[in-house]
């Protein structure tokens, strides 16, 4: 721990002094400015150790050993839990815990005598000393692949599960291979901009950085206070054994929505009510699985919650309401929050009378005796939504950032020393080499050759041609900057799925596959890059050789693909019926909640096509408004805030923001937003101004033990009862949902939908 900290708390003076000895030692004899060692954003400042030690052994015989199993576990139980009712996400924070005891384990028993490489002057060692933090994090980053999944598996699913149709076993691995790495070929082409700049500080970092020093670092106690590691020891067992209770006995405290309770019978008080299917008025869950839903509110800056909320506000309780209650787009047909897809009678689309099976696309006769697609008022204008962030992140990004990034450009192509550089930045460029930039070429021309064969060979079972890919890559590498910029300042990441949806709707209509092929290549190369970024920068801030982040991550990548495919080829032809709840035995879990919606989108996307939905061929041609409005809205900001530089309050209001929370909605439900704003504003305004000490040493420290509780505690309720289906009593409080049954039914006259009144 830097000198700066008495007993976890930063003291201003030390800081101040200890500023000083690092700014003698690095500046290289430079004119010495006030800030020169300061992070601009004050949580790093409180957060990340401004000292390294480079004879640190990282890349290590342990890192190799426990990295590799922690990435391959954790895919597995992700990948085998995507499939079933009640999806469980085990985060890296698991194994960052696990793992310690295993290395110091290993540090205490094995051999530390050098063993020599046969026929070259290598060697290395099965116990360089005792186990340390760079270690831990490397094996942390290998985790962080096995554990955020793999898109293109859901294409793999919905193809052999859902259209029943044949896939190459080859192609499909291809697909997950490449998808997965693509984005790597051109994450090293942003890191200036997005690492080395202290601007880009990655908040969801934090968390990690403070467990990690938690957990390795030697801190006094407080008097009468706890350590960091108690503290952490202290929460992790709490969340530990209370999600007993909503995880197994009582899950209904997920989402308590009290107005249903009150009016039993009235459709209007629970589409008022409902956390779930309604507006979600006076709804809160007692959960952390809640709260967290849309990822840890303490890891998000107040500006940020701030933002997301207020758009959640305007978008469902003034735009939402005035549609569905004005019948626009005959919103009263439908559920008010649903992701599904319905016909005009208001019953669920059916699919199978659209769709050609022979050719696998369109059947225009079977559509025009049919029903257009129709969509609940929720799920039709986050469409809307997804359209304007699109636009506004550009906007923002180029109004507010733009001078910025251009002067970084320019640095970065001359010898003029970079003045956007901390502290951070420098020691990393002092003590270790830089990652070739060939190296990240080689992969990018390698995966690209690789994606074009996928596409085009094997009898084009993906309906994609070879200019599909060339397109969806320059889609991701022309967003992966400004979508950077966002994340890298708030945790949140817009999405490329619904444009890259619109493009090769319009553009290739009638395919299916060749639609979310497109949307997985474009998308997920995209998010993937932003996804070795962050992780490059949780490297930056614990000192770690880049070279061997660059391994790390490229291994961890392709064993987690590996594993993910694997473990989704087994299951897909060993269950019979799965993902297809109609011909599943009854309260079987194999019902691929998330596949089911991909092939939902792959429908009104690649099969029906936005010509049909979005012009006036379809239901919703005014949704393309919402692409001038998200293109417009941050000048109104931007140019007050030149006007009026003295209110700072100005410059944070963020329309990217404020259109893409609200915009995760149906799938996020407005219970996860009311509880994850709750505790993000009481945490990261509140306490973060009233008991800025705490906050400094216990903030981050919480949201890890609070997410490695339920992690630990949501496995051993599975493996240990629900996979020999022995489920909690048999009462009230053990139902899933908010106890809302009429929240889901519609309120137009003559509508009749099983279990709803008819009006």
């Amino acid at each position: 721990m830097g000198s700066f900290v008495e007993n976890g708390v930063p003291d201003a003076k030390s800081f101040e002094t200890e500023k000083k000895q690092q700014t003698d030692i690095y500046a290289d004899g430079d004119e010495k400015d006030e800030n020169f060692n300061d992070n601009p954003i004050e949580e790093v400042r409180l957060t990340v150790p401004i000292t390294d030690d480079p004879s640190m052994p990282a890349l290590t015989f342990r890192t190799w050993v426990l990295g590799i199993i922690s990435c391959a576990l954790l895919a597995f139980v992700n990948q085998f839990f995507q499939y079933r009712q009640n999806i469980l996400n085990v985060g890296p924070v698991s194994a960052q815990i696990l793992v310690l005891p295993a290395g110091k384990l290993m540090a205490a028993t094995l051999p530390t005598k050098p063993i020599r490489v046969p026929f070259t002057p290598w060697s290395f060692s099965l116990n360089p000393g005792p186990f340390n933090i760079k270690e831990h994090v490397l094996i942390t980053i290998f985790a962080s692949c096995g554990s955020n999944g793999v898109y293109a598996v859901n294409l793999i699913t919905i193809v052999k599960a859902l259209y029943l149709r044949p896939l190459n076993a080859v192609a499909a691995m291809l697909l997950v291979q490449t998808t997965q790495l693509l984005g790597y070929g051109w994450a090293g082409l942003f890191r200036k901009y997005l690492v080395d700049s202290p601007y880009m500080w990655w908040p969801i970092n934090l968390v990690q950085v403070s467990l990690f020093r938690a957990l390795h670092e030697t801190e006094k106690r407080i008097k009468g206070g706890l350590s960091r590691l108690q503290f952490f020891l202290l929460v992790f067992i709490s969340s530990f054994a209370y999600y007993t209770v909503p995880g197994y006995l009582f899950p209904t405290l997920s989402a308590l929505s009290f107005v249903c309770w009150i009016w039993k019978n009235s459709v209007t008080a629970q589409h008022i009510g409902s956390g779930l299917q309604g507006f979600g008025i006076g709804s809160f869950g007692l959960d952390w699985s809640t709260v967290a839903y849309m990822g840890s509110p303490l890891a998000s800056p107040f500006f940020a919650i701030a933002n997301i909320f207020g758009g959640f506000v305007l978008f469902l309780y003034v735009l939402i309401p005035i549609a569905y209650y004005t019948n626009l787009y005959e919103a009263q047909r439908f559920p008010i929050v649903s992701p599904y897809t319905y016909d005009s009678a208001g019953q669920l689309y059916n699919v199978t009378r659209v769709l050609n099976q022979k050719d696998f696309d369109l059947d225009h006769f079977g559509y025009k005796n049919y029903s257009k697609v129709y969509l609940g008022v929720v799920f039709a204008f986050s469409y809307g939504l997804s359209f304007a962030t699109l636009l506004a992140c550009l906007s923002h990004v180029a109004l507010f950032e733009g001078k910025k990034i251009w002067a970084m450009w320019k640095k970065t192509t001359s010898a003029v020393k970079d003045q956007f550089s901390d502290v951070h930045t420098r020691l990393m460029k002092k003590n270790y080499k830089e990652v070739p930039q060939w190296w990240f070429h080689i992969i990018l021309i390698v995966t690209f050759a690789l994606s074009i064969f996928t596409c085009e060979g094997f009898g084009r079972q993906l309906q994609l041609p070879w200019w599909g890919i060339v397109l969806a890559c320059a889609l991701a590498f022309s967003f992966t900057l400004p979508f950077g910029v966002i994340q890298a300042t708030t945790n949140m990441q817009p999405g490329l799925n619904v444009i890259t949806e619109l493009i090769i709707g319009y553009m290739y209509p009638g395919k299916p596959l060749a639609n979310v092929a497109f949307k997985t290549y474009g998308y997920i190369s995209m998010s993937q890059a932003l996804l070795f970024l962050g992780d490059f920068k949780l490297g930056h801030y614990m000192k770690i050789p880049p070279r061997s982040m660059f391994f790390v991550q490229l291994v961890g990548t392709l064993v987690a693909s590996t594993v993910c495919y694997g473990t989704a080829w087994w299951l897909l032809t060993s269950i019979p019926h799965i993902c297809n709840k109609h011909l599943l035995p009854k309260g079987s879990p194999w019902t691929c909640p998330g596949d089911v919606l991909f092939y939902n989108a792959s429908i009104i996307w690649g099969v029906v096509g936005p010509l049909r939905m979005f012009t006036n061929h379809g239901i919703y041609p005014q949704i393309n408004w919402f692409f001038l409005i998200g293109l417009l809205s941050p000048v109104p900001v931007w140019l007050l805030s030149r006007k009026f530089p003295e209110k700072k309050w100005i410059k944070y209001i963020h329309m990217p923001l404020i259109f893409g929370g609200a915009g995760g909605l149906p799938f996020n439900k407005p219970v996860h937003y009311w509880s994850w704003a709750a505790v993000g504003i009481f945490f990261n305004y509140f306490v973060f101004k009233q008991y800025k000490g705490w906050w400094a040493r216990h903030n981050y420290i919480l949201s890890a033990a609070l997410d490695a509780g339920l992690a630990f505690m949501g496995v051993l309720i599975y493996f240990a009862v629900q996979s020999h289906d022995v489920f909690g009593p048999d009462w009230w409080g053990l139902d899933n949902g908010d106890h809302c049954p009429l929240a889901g039914c519609p309120s137009a006259p003559g509508i009749e939908v099983e279990g709803c009144p008819v009006f």
